[in-house]
């Protein structure tokens, strides 16, 4: 997509959750990483109330999935999310940010860290679960060391000469080496001992803690201390936080107390996320609102297992960058949207550019009008997660929204119904346009009104489908009643109540489809709600859809039919 690539869209998605930590302005403009803020104890308070309250599921991915590799900021900012719709669009937006190509449907970090947790917990258990070890917390976070010196029985060991030299026995013990470490450095070596023989080795910073005969006197001495030019009690009063005999030659740098320490405070940390710009976000709200646009999602069936989405969106044009060129002004939208499964699977994405155009003449007015596009989509009943991205071209102004889209099943032997929509315009299409295009269903183009709003020199458009009609044993024709209720608050409008056959309406098999118009001269400016009831006459089951609408004053002076200016 022109303008927007895949990766500037994972950028939006993470400004789009919206989470509790406000960054100031000049953060977000400059790039440099934020500040979060300092909780106050309230929202400790509060956050610790949430950890107890939360479902165990996510509990679970919080205290035990990623414990290791959370951030402190985005532990804060999960707590402080109200619903779990909140914490499935943050947790993804953790995955995916850490991803090596956010473009792929599988995520390849995810996929690695589930299995790390995995062999941890085969190869590192010990009377408590593997990943709760710290050789399973170091496999977790790091993966797998280059190099692994084992002794899972201890024995003797020669000590190198930064270690004293000398042989002593030791108790099981591991070391491992990686050759870089991404935020650490190069040439890592951890050390785990197993001092007591359980099988959980747990990680040092002293090398002398595995030799067994530390404590003994006169027993595994160093090379000084078998010359007499130092005793083993000097090992006890060193100050850089070992137990080590003194040694012959000079320390080396990766012996000295502070890089220990340092070393041992790095490997513990998580490790850093893979796209920076992201992680300077993550935690962040976004302080201004870019793009506002409102979209919404109809459901039609298809076959028993296929259900039509089409997903609609609509932009203030006045919300746009033009660009004036030879009397014309422009301004280009990139629209992007990707349907996924809440475990992450895409399972599709369609992407545009919608360009408009006005002359000058006509400018000023269009800045009152609206931008409509949709794209209908084929999917399987079940639970999904949609993201709409749409970003301007001219000003790289970027609207988001991230749902849960939930399509129905339409069961065979049950009567059911489609989305009702409210359209502007309702129109037959040619056949040769049949099923393709923006708008169209089957046969028909139908607009909807995205905002419901509607002047009472309009006429209001309904569209509805209805399925499993029961055929008549003997006729084999369905047959059904519609009753349509128009009611401000609770009370239908008198003169606003109509009835009518299927007889009368586009009928196909078990399927009815009501197409018509209903005229708003009668209602006086306000809100109302549509009630549309079918009846089938032969199971004697009925279904109801309702939607809301708003009746506004006709302008005074109109020079043409209204038409939903713009779109």
């Amino acid at each position: 997509m022109s303008g927007l690539t895949r990766r500037a869209v994972a950028l939006a998605f993470s400004l789009a959750i919206g989470l509790p930590v406000a960054l100031a302005q000049d953060a977000q403009d400059s790039g440099d990483a934020p500040t979060a803020k300092k909780i106050d104890k309230t929202t400790k308070r509060k956050m610790k109330q949430t950890l107890k309250e939360l479902d165990n599921a996510y509990k679970q991915w919080l205290q035990e999935d990623v414990v290791y590799i959370i951030t402190p900021d985005e532990r804060n900012a999960f707590l402080q999310l109200q619903t779990n719709e909140e914490r499935e669009q943050f947790i993804e937006q953790f995955w995916l940010r850490r991803s090596s190509n956010p473009d792929l449907p599988d995520n390849d970090f995810k996929e690695e860290h589930y299995r790390r947790i995995a062999y941890a917990n085969e190869h590192y258990a010990s009377g408590i679960p593997g990943w709760k070890t710290d050789r399973g917390r170091m496999y977790i976070m790091w993966g797998p060391a280059d190099e692994v010196e084992s002794h899972p029985t201890g024995g003797t060991y020669d000590r190198p000469m930064e270690e004293g030299g000398g042989s002593t026995s030791t108790y099981p013990w591991e070391t491992w080496r990686w050759r870089y470490l991404e935020g650490i450095g190069e040439n890592i070596i951890l050390e785990f001992v197993d001092p007591s023989g359980s099988g959980e080795y747990h990680m040092t910073m002293d090398p002398s803690e595995k030799d067994a005969l530390l404590h003994v006197p006169g027993a595994g001495l160093s090379l000084m201390e078998s010359m007499g030019m130092s005793t083993k009690a000097d090992r006890f009063t060193r100050s850089d936080g070992t137990n080590l005999p003194t040694s012959l030659g000079g320390t080396p740098a990766s012996m000295d107390e502070f890089n220990r320490l340092e070393l041992y405070a790095k490997v513990q940390k998580p490790p850093e996320v893979k796209f920076k710009d992201l992680e300077a976000i993550v935690t962040s709200r976004i302080v201004r609102d870019q793009l506002h646009f409102l979209y919404r999602t109809d459901f039609l069936r298809v076959t028993d297992d296929t259900v039509l989405v089409p997903i609609t969106v609509q932009i203030p044009n006045g919300q746009l960058a033009f660009q004036a060129k030879d009397g014309i002004h422009t301004a280009t939208m990139n629209i992007f949207a990707r349907v996924s499964t809440l475990t992450g699977r895409i399972v599709t994405t369609f992407e545009t550019p919608l360009t408009k155009d006005f002359p000058d003449s006509l400018f000023q007015q269009s800045m009152k009008m609206q931008s409509i596009y949709q794209n209908a989509v084929p999917l399987r009943p079940g639970l999904y997660r949609l993201d709409l991205v749409i970003k301007d071209v001219q000003s790289g102004n970027i609207g988001v929204v991230n749902a849960r889209l939930a399509v129905p099943r339409y069961e065979d032997d049950k009567l059911a119904a489609s989305s009702l929509i409210l359209a502007d315009q309702i129109e037959h299409v040619p056949a040769k346009e049949i099923g393709t295009g923006q708008f169209v269903l089957g046969s028909s183009k139908v607009r909807p009104r995205l905002e419901g709003d509607f002047t009472s020199d309009q006429r209001l458009g309904i569209y509805m489908q209805v399925y499993n009609l029961k055929p008549d044993d003997s006729t084999h024709k369905s047959n059904a009643n519609f009753a349509f209720t128009v009611k401000r608050g609770n009370e239908p409008v008198p003169g606003m109540q109509f009835k009518e056959s299927s007889a009368d309406m586009k009928q196909t098999g078990e399927q009815v489809t009501i197409e018509r118009f209903l005229p708003l001269a009668t209602l006086a400016p306000g809100k109302y709600t549509l009630e549309v009831d079918a009846t089938d006459t032969h199971s004697n089951q009925t279904i109801s859809r309702t939607a809301d609408f708003t009746v506004k004053a006709a302008p005074e002076a109109k020079t043409t039919a209204s038409t939903a200016p713009g779109r």
